[in-house]
């Protein structure tokens, strides 16, 4: 068992409009997403189930059937393998919750982030 404060937790700046703070388990990873206004997160995909709830702020993300808007104390469910992009309308805070880990965010590997 391990006990986590996020005062204490690491913030890495991804890019000049995108920081994040990770909690991560051996099945599950949390993450607490900084973006600032216009922070676009480029079209990807990943094993992980991803549920994405929003803190503060406003988020518009692109899937197949559409675009979804999410506002403060709202929460999308992203299924494996689905296709998804977005935009912070405002700047925003949200949690993230993937299972399994995300291995790419651990090691750096979160190419499609680290996009200029």
């Amino acid at each position: 068992m391990n006990l986590y404060d996020w005062s204490s937790i690491h913030e890495e700046q991804v890019t000049d409009k995108l920081s994040r703070k990770l909690i991560s388990g051996r099945n599950v990873m949390l993450a607490q997403v900084f973006l600032k206004k216009g922070c676009v997160v480029a079209s990807h995909k990943h094993e992980s189930e991803q549920l994405t709830y929003i803190l503060k702020g406003l988020m518009e993300l692109t899937l197949p059937d559409g675009k979804v808007r999410l506002v403060e104390g709202q929460v999308l469910l992203i299924p494996p393998n689905l296709e998804h992009s977005a935009i912070a309308l405002e700047d925003t805070v949200d949690l993230d919750i993937f299972s399994p880990i995300r291995i790419d965010w651990l090691t750096g590997q979160d190419h499609y982030l680290r996009k200029k």
